[in-house]
């Protein structure tokens, strides 16, 4: 009998394994999408910053409860400890409100009602769509998949930054203590991404994992890309 050995392809190094990953959140980010570019130009209208904040905050709302399926699956309580954190800094805590609050804030300060906000009236379809498929992906998909799917927080802290820039710039009908939301996110993105890329990196110890988790982060960057898809298509709509 011959025992036909197989070739599996050799794992990527720690260094080149975090530079693939840091690659995909640089050139696939939704920065680049040409509804965030015009957001930081300053060209958007009333209209269109509402209904961004709208359709946003859907996915924001969903944020926890992808942080609790993921937590769901962490095998040690000094991970799901580490884990359940994220869960707080959205749903809030004691001497807190929370990154929902913050964002129900923002969307008082552009002139929104905050219980049409939670009703998800003026929420499109296509962000449904989008965030209900990465609430299915943390379900159903590894824990080191679900968790490289959130290094799209690699490039927050940069993002926010601008953002809150060209708000204050280039929309000064919001107040400014509406943008409470960004100027938080800085600090905790960095956090977050810091944490979650060491996890993938001692997780993913081969070739076949290590793909997966960049393919993860990649998903995660069409579902942010695709709500954006969404948000821009309803504005084009209206100028017909």
């Amino acid at each position: 009998m011959t025992v036909v050995e197989v070739e599996t392809e050799r794992p990527w190094s720690r260094s080149e394994f975090e530079e693939r990953l840091r690659a995909v959140a640089e050139q696939r980010y939704h920065d680049r999408h040409p509804f965030n570019v015009r957001m930081h130009e300053g060209t958007l209208s009333p209209a269109e910053v509402r209904r961004w904040i709208t359709n946003r905050f859907h996915y924001q709302q969903h944020i926890p409860v992808k942080d609790a399926l993921i937590t769901a699956k962490l095998g040690t309580p000094e991970l799901r400890r580490m884990w359940i954190r994220r869960i707080e800094d959205h749903d809030g805590r004691e001497g807190d409100e929370g990154g929902i609050e913050r964002w129900l804030r923002l969307g008082e300060a552009a002139g929104l009602d905050r219980a049409g906000l939670l009703s998800g009236n003026g929420v499109l379809a296509g962000v449904r769509l989008a965030v209900e498929g990465y609430v299915n992906f943390c379900r159903l998909r590894s824990a080191p998949e679900a968790v490289a799917a959130s290094l799209t927080e690699l490039s927050a802290p940069d993002l926010m930054r601008r953002r809150v820039d060209a708000f204050e710039r280039h929309y000064p009908w919001i107040d400014a203590e509406g943008l409470a939301y960004f100027r938080t996110r800085v600090s905790q993105g960095r956090r977050d991404s810091g944490e979650a890329m060491d996890l993938v990196l001692r997780w993913a110890s081969d070739r076949a994992g290590q793909e997966r988790a960049v393919a993860a982060l990649a998903f995660k960057c069409d579902v942010l890309w695709t709500l954006l898809d969404a948000v821009d298509h309803a504005g084009a709509e209206d100028l017909r």
